[in-house]
């Protein structure tokens, strides 16, 4: 059920440039979505992962998703401020190479890492969110994505000693709960762009 709010008025100011550039490309949000939920999906198909199985697939994610943000980012083709998607690209980018590029590092380091990443990624969606908040309705879904992403990044920190069965189902549920929340706000993003 869509809702139609009469005290906005759309197409009007910088907020309304920064939704017809993320709705013109939705389908990038989408293609995150359905990559979070893919990493998710196979967290919970294979518990039994290694942790460096784990640490490559989660390389692999954070790495696509990185680049799908800086792409949507950089292709908004409107003048509006996307610097908050340019540094979640950016931050999933780092945390792919990093991750690939030092894979043998202990599984607390790992885990911080993980932990700071979601963190700041929540945190920049939230903001964004907020930049967006009197263009579109229904804003909550990528305030509950940053959200769902800075308690994900706490609990990864206040219980670091969990095992890697744990981490791995942690890491399934976070990913598939953001990626559903993506999926969901790009389709609501779609309705905004005009052919």
């Amino acid at each position: 059920m869509t809702t139609v709010q009469t005290d906005r008025q759309s197409g009007t100011g910088l907020g309304s440039a920064m939704v017809h550039a993320l709705a013109k490309n939705w389908w990038l949000l989408l293609l995150r979505g359905i990559a979070a939920i893919i990493f998710g999906v196979l967290a919970f198909v294979w518990p039994g992962l290694t942790l460096l199985t784990l640490i490559l697939f989660y390389g692999a994610f954070a790495l696509v998703d990185g680049v799908l943000a800086i792409m949507a980012a950089v292709t908004g083709g409107a003048p509006a401020p996307r610097w908050w998607l340019a540094l979640v690209g950016l931050l999933g980018i780092a945390a792919g190479l990093l991750t690939f590029l030092m894979p043998g590092v202990s599984a607390l380091v790992l885990l911080f890492f993980i932990a700071g990443w979601a963190i700041a990624t929540g945190v920049l969606q939230i903001i964004g969110a907020i930049q967006l908040r009197k263009e579109i309705d229904n804003e909550w879904l990528l305030i509950l994505g940053g959200v769902i992403s800075v308690l994900f990044g706490v609990a990864m920190m206040l219980a670091p000693g969990a095992g890697a069965l744990a981490l791995v189902w942690v890491i399934g549920i976070y990913s598939v709960v953001l990626g559903v929340t993506f999926v969901a706000l790009a389709f609501r993003l779609k309705k905004h762009s005009h052919p």
